[in-house]
């Protein structure tokens, strides 16, 4: 049975891929060979929207991913030049301002491989929160810095906003007929963003394929571009991709083949199926923010109509006990690296179903974008959703946009009220209690164990409206680690309002197992966000559109029938996370 010592695991092993499934083996089996009978892979590579869906809806034009590959290499010139112009100005800073599939590629590519020796510094702003604001714009000096505003649709109101607030300060520093040299943007055409651009004299403007959606983007220009200005190689990162492109067109799936992307994809939807709906990412240190671009994948594609594959992202690796019966474990392994290799071998031996991938040198990353992309798109075949709409996403914007109508119209944010305070402390929730550990404790409680301590089985989303930094980041997996190895739950993590863009279509879409645990703070430094550009008037600032955002997701995790509890801290934001995560 699962969770069990299996001795004689089947598997399938490959020159960088294995697979240790146990008893699921047969399983998985039964789905590959359903997938090549049905010719799946074929009809994917011919652009048939009937493998997910009866109506072509926002499938048909978002496929232009597969060709990515190939079809770039054609830019590969228009960047590399780029590149030069931006290297010969003399720019030593580059900040990139997205949301989503719009940072997160380049995010990768930036803590993997980080800036060639000769090349400017690249960072990503992917947050509102005014102290992260205000740090990212100490840290760099105006002068000297390319903005890079990225965004598939033009509109996004974190970017444009971050936008808005940026090229005002470049006026300042270098005066309004100089400013648009800064900037470059990446979005698809027609969008508003477009006709900003142009009218602000940006520097360089690429068009991306618009049948390409921001969470399949990594292979177009709003990873390359970025990748390029890091020194990177765009021939070697493209050709890495080909060939894993190439693999996934292999009509047989068994024997000899070597299509990873249809095993890995197969292994999800099966098991998601079976009641191991949470896929557990497991990476080498060296290549540890992968997983966040992973996340985004899965949870936005597979989180819809009331099922979904929960992505586990930088989780504390535990011991075999520590884990429900709900998990698929994959452990993408930097060779030089054994730093897991004795806790995933335990996982095998307790008959966990195990994928691990091998990562020879870190272009190979580039190929997993697109075995992933592939894997994650045939997962969906199996649970029967379309992986490129994501219709819960709005929901949060709608009520998001209504708070901040609401503030101003009357001057402040719609009032709640906590369910009661202590100290720096007020909790929000549909029940009281004495103290937060206690109140956290009676949250907690109400997680389902699942159907067989399988399908059904409750996570915990930690949702932390705070600025992000190392010490945060510390308390909060000190936080997970405790609620893994007390509950036995999966939990994911993610700051506000960054997480929104790619763990929150399944927080709303999948079959509502999650706890939502969020963290506010009331007091904090805030920056005005300018009604236009070039002028100074703002009737909106950085700290109430993010209270908007939080305010609006709790709103509509409620609505969507979610249990959340929020906990705002009224002062000592970060001693207090670290009193709560003692105290659980």
């Amino acid at each position: 049975m699962p969770g069990t010592k299996n001795e004689n695991t089947p598997q399938y092993t490959g020159k960088n891929f294995q697979m240790d499934l146990g008893v699921y083996k047969t399983l998985v089996d039964k789905t590959l060979s359903d997938i090549s009978k049905n010719k799946i892979l074929e009809r994917i590579w011919d652009h048939d929207h009937t493998v997910w869906k009866d109506e072509p809806e926002e499938i048909i034009n978002r496929l232009g991913w597969l060709n990515s590959p190939i079809s770039m290499k054609k830019n590969i010139d228009e960047i590399n030049l780029f590149t030069e112009d931006v290297r010969a100005a003399d720019y030593k800073y580059v900040m990139l301002m997205g949301m989503g599939g719009s940072s997160l590629a380049p995010e990768v590519f930036r803590k993997i491989f980080d800036s060639k020796e000769g090349f400017p510094e690249l960072s990503i702003l992917d947050s509102t929160n005014p102290c992260a604001v205000s740090g990212k714009a100490s840290g760099i000096n105006i002068k000297d810095t390319l903005f890079i505003i990225s965004t598939k649709s033009g509109g996004t109101v974190e970017t444009l906003s971050l936008m808005k607030y940026f090229y005002n300060e470049t006026i300042s520093q270098v005066g309004r007929e100089n400013a648009g040299e800064h900037f470059t943007a990446i979005t698809d055409p027609g969008s508003r963003l477009e006709t900003l651009a142009g009218e602000l004299n940006f520097r360089k403007t690429f068009l991306n394929d618009p049948d390409i959606g921001g969470r399949y983007s990594a292979l177009s220009y709003f990873g390359l571009v970025p990748a390029g200005l890091l020194g990177l190689d765009l021939e070697v990162i493209l050709n890495r991709a080909g060939v894993a492109a190439e693999k996934t067109k292999t009509a047989g799936l068994f024997d000899k083949s070597d299509n990873t992307a249809a095993f890995l994809g197969a292994s999800m939807g099966a098991l998601a199926l079976a009641g191991l709906d949470k896929v557990t990412l497991i990476t080498s240190p060296a290549l540890s923010f992968f997983s966040a671009w992973v996340e985004q994948l899965v949870a936005e594609s597979t989180g819809k109509e009331g099922k979904g594959i929960l992505p586990i992202a930088g989780e504390p690796v535990g011991l075999p006990q520590d884990y429900g019966n709900d998990r698929i474990f994959v452990y993408i392994r930097y060779v030089k690296d054994d730093s897991y290799d004795s806790k995933v071998s335990a996982f095998k031996k307790n008959g966990r179903p195990v994928i691990q991938i091998n990562i020879n040198d870190f272009y190979d990353v580039c190929g997993e974008f697109f075995r992933w992309e592939m894997a994650t798109v045939i997962a969906c075949v199996c649970i029967k959703v379309n992986p490129f709409d994501q219709p819960n996403v709005e929901s949060a914007k709608v009520l998001a946009r209504e708070m901040v109508t609401a503030f101003q119209k009357n001057g402040k944010l719609p009032d709640l009220v906590p369910a009661f305070s202590v100290d720096d402390i007020s909790v929000y929730s549909d029940f009281k209690a004495d103290t937060v550990s206690e109140a956290l404790k009676m949250f907690l409680s109400q997680a389902s164990p699942g159907h067989k301590n399988l399908g059904g089985r409750s996570y915990v989303s930690l949702q932390v409206y705070m600025q992000s930094s190392p010490e945060v980041d510390k308390v909060i997996q000190k936080l997970r680690l405790k609620i893994l190895q007390k509950y036995n739950l999966a939990t994911t993590a993610g700051y506000g309002p960054r997480f929104l863009h790619s763990t929150g279509q399944l927080h709303k879409g999948d079959a509502g197992h999650g706890l939502f645990i969020q963290f506010t703070a009331k007091t904090g430094k805030d920056l005005p966000i300018p009604d236009k550009i070039g002028e100074s008037k703002s009737s909106l600032s950085f700290k109430t559109l993010i209270d908007s955002q939080a305010l609006g997701d709790r709103r509509a995790l409620l609505d969507s029938g979610r249990k959340v509890i929020s906990l705002q801290f009224n002062d000592n934001c970060i001693n207090n996370l670290k009193k709560v995560t003692e105290e659980l």
